[in-house]
């Protein structure tokens, strides 16, 4: 380890001035900062404790939708009533990550910006990794990679996102609230995670001393109709292999609209817009389920050792979707 600077900030304004500096970071719950920080992986010269910012509440918006502050726990998120009302998926995806210690110390920003945990990423004995040291190489190509990447990888880097939560709240287009040095930001889900290309040690679009102040949710279509499945080695806290989170408008058994969005399979969480719009217009039959599935992992580049996941997203899929459609 080596030495840093800790300041605990009064406010938000506080905060983004002390954490703009190069080599700073922002510290909530520090579920994920911490274990990196103590292994070597992080190595920042600063750390700046959000932890009392009034960031914290739940509330319903005029519009029908929700905002989730930033410094919300996990549990107060998956447990909050306006949430497992209307937005079960969430709440779901939320439940379905970690342990329950872990769950009321991590916060609904800090999942966001959770790093992968690509073995040979937290693992600074191994030399080669692009993400940790750019320009060193990707040890995962040609090593171990059963839990890697099928989609949307470089040669960089084939690292996955590992974050449940993530997976949902693009199924649900949600909205993250920003504040920065340069001012305040809101950014559409689907923009603020990135693909590896050739800079994969950027895992999103924040700028330096940008802090996430919540999480916007549009009203939704797919509350009655949403399922939130992980495909894992083991049956309790661990990472997804696949994960599924699947959301339907449905009308009298025609789907009006839908959301198909993968984990454990890309660098972001992978939307599946193609299959998404097979099954527009149509009602859920084998077939159509069986071609959305198909359509998911369209392009799909497995490394040696996970050609499984293919196969195991669509059955994923069709499985999630299937549960999605009989919830009344």
């Amino acid at each position: 380890m080596h030495s840093i600077f800790y300041d605990r900030a009064k406010d938000a304004d506080h905060a983004i001035r002390l954490a703009s500096e190069p080599g700073a970071k922002f510290i909530g719950g520090g579920t994920n900062l911490l274990d990196l920080y103590k292994s070597g992986v992080e190595k920042p010269l600063r750390l700046v404790d959000i932890s009392r910012l009034a960031l914290a509440d739940i509330d319903a918006l005029a519009d029908g939708g929700v905002r989730i502050g930033a410094l919300a726990s996990n549990s107060a998120a998956a447990n909050h009533p306006l949430l497992r009302q209307r937005y079960p998926l969430l709440a779901e995806a939320l439940l379905s990550g970690a342990s329950p210690q872990l769950r009321n110390m991590a916060t609904v920003g800090g999942n966001l910006l959770q790093r992968t945990r690509c073995y040979y990423f937290t693992d600074p004995a191994f030399a080669q990794c692009n993400k940790r040291a750019p320009g060193s190489g990707c040890a995962a190509k040609d090593g171990f990679n059963r839990i890697h990447a099928i989609l949307g990888a470089s040669e960089q880097c084939i690292a996955v996102n590992p974050s449940d939560m993530g997976i949902a709240l693009t199924a649900l287009d949600a909205v993250i609230q920003t504040k920065g040095p340069q001012g305040e930001r809101r950014i559409p889900i689907g923009e603020f995670y990135r693909l590896p290309g050739d800079t994969p040690q950027y895992d999103t679009n924040l700028a330096q001393g940008e802090l996430i102040t919540a999480v916007d949710l549009p009203p939704s279509p797919f509350g009655g109709h949403s399922h939130y499945l992980k495909v894992r080695d083991r049956a309790s806290y661990a990472f997804a292999l696949v994960s599924v989170a699947a959301a339907l408008d449905l009308h009298d058994g025609v789907v009006r609209d839908a959301r198909i969005v993968l984990g454990g399979v890309a660098h972001k969480p992978w939307r599946a817009v193609d299959a998404e719009s097979v099954l527009t217009g149509k009602p859920l039959t084998d077939d159509s389920l069986h071609t959305a599935a198909a359509a998911a992992v369209a392009g799909a580049r497995p490394c040696r050792h996970n050609q499984f996941k293919i196969e195991l997203a669509q059955r994923a899929v069709v499985r999630a979707l299937r549960i999605a459609g009989e919830k009344a």
